[in-house]
């Protein structure tokens, strides 16, 4: 990897220093600048630097500064400077050269293997990263940081079995409760037995992520698409329902797949009150289209044009307005159609630009749920956006 010039301006008074220690270290007894003076090797250095041979000039300002209790410290602000920069190479060699050293006391030990396993990291080298993470947490020193390193590494290897043990013990180490994420870990081996046809296992996860968890919504979505499934409709539309207490955000998750199983027992009617409440209680476009489409099916069109004008003057939507679009196309004639079909166009285009999904924690937009965000990782945090363009 080729060094920046601005890395060696760096090193130079780093250097320095080095050979003003080294020289402190050699005469400690002397304060004058003729008998301490810079050390030979800093000029060394300086020559390749001006012979354009800086991969030489850094190993000899970095053995320069000498490893000791006044300049670890150092040390770790150069490897880590190196590893911001995206030279990972170089900030693993000072800190394997700083953890080789005998005279580290323990906690300086601990802190240079820490700054190691973010090198590895870094680099894409998870599995010595997690050697020296596992490794650190024994000492007793940095376990907070190193099991939330670990946590992060079982996550990228989709190693829930370990996630779920590491995050009970960052718990432990930092005092803070996980169960919210430890749910979400359950939810991905349910989804992973889902995929191999192992139901009954499944259904021991789900419940396993519910009782730490009584706010999990995957679990709760999951469960019941089971149930779906196995045609218990009843069952099945109780825990879709639960949706609604546990995260309102998630209602336009459920209320499609409750549509199926009302109309499969018959009972649309039953479904169409419980719209109604929903609407009133927590707006959204989603259940409040779907109410206008019953609507239209048992009352006919203009009843469910009538029902739509009223709710997206309380709540203006481009989803909604797009509906109404096509309800007002249906009786249109001539120009008045063909006005209708250019704002229908203009409609169709913003919908089909849109994103449907936000993470509330960093912002990142996608188009399909996920239930960690892709961008910063958080669990939980993507959520459908609310507004004219969204619910």
């Amino acid at each position: 990897m080729e060094i920046t010039w601005m890395t060696i301006i760096w090193l130079l008074p780093v250097a320095g220093f080095g050979g003003w220690l080294y020289g402190r270290q050699r005469n400690p007894s002397s304060g004058s600048s003729s008998q301490g003076g810079l050390h030979p090797e800093y000029f060394k250095g300086l020559n390749y630097v001006l012979n354009e041979q800086p991969d030489k000039a850094i190993e000899v300002f970095v053995k320069m500064l000498e490893v000791d209790s006044e300049t670890v410290e150092t040390h770790l602000a150069l490897g880590n400077l190196f590893r911001r920069r995206g030279e990972v190479d170089r900030a693993i060699r000072i800190h394997q050269n700083l953890i080789a050293r005998p005279n580290l006391d323990r906690e300086q030990r601990a802190l240079a293997l820490l700054e190691l396993g973010m090198d590895y990291m870094k680099s894409g080298l998870l599995d010595r990263a997690e050697s020296l993470f596992s490794e650190l947490v024994e000492t007793g020193f940095y376990s907070v940081a190193a099991f939330t390193e670990l946590l992060d590494i079982y996550q990228q290897e989709k190693d829930w079995e370990n996630a779920i043990k590491i995050a009970r013990r960052l718990e432990l180490s930092s005092s803070r409760s996980l169960n919210e994420v430890i749910a979400q870990f359950y939810c991905e081996q349910a989804t992973e037995l889902q995929r191999q046809g192992q139901e009954k296992g499944v259904h021991e996860l789900l419940k396993k992520a519910i009782n730490i968890d009584g706010n999990c919504v995957r679990a709760s979505l999951i469960e019941a698409s089971i149930l779906q499934k196995e045609a218990k409709y009843k069952q099945a539309i109780r825990i879709y329902k639960r949706v609604e207490k546990q995260d309102a955000e998630y209602i336009p998750e459920a209320v499609s797949p409750m549509l199926e199983c009302y109309r499969e027992l018959g009972k649309l009617h039953e479904f169409r009150n419980y719209l109604h409440a929903v609407v009133d209680a927590h707006g959204g476009i989603t259940p409040m289209i779907m109410l206008t489409e019953l609507i239209a099916e048992q009352d006919g069109e203009e009843e469910a044009m009538k029902y739509i004008t009223i709710e997206l003057k309380k709540r203006p939507t481009v989803r909604g307005v797009d509906r109404l679009i096509e309800y007002a196309l249906i009786p249109a004639q001539g120009k008045a159609k063909d006005d209708l079909m250019t704002i229908k166009d203009l409609t169709g285009k913003l919908l089909e630009d849109r994103t449907i999904y936000k993470c509330n924690h960093c912002g990142y937009d996608v188009k399909s749920l996920h239930w960690q965000c892709p961008a910063c990782k958080n669990w939980n945090t993507v959520k459908p956006i609310h507004g004219l363009e969204g619910e």
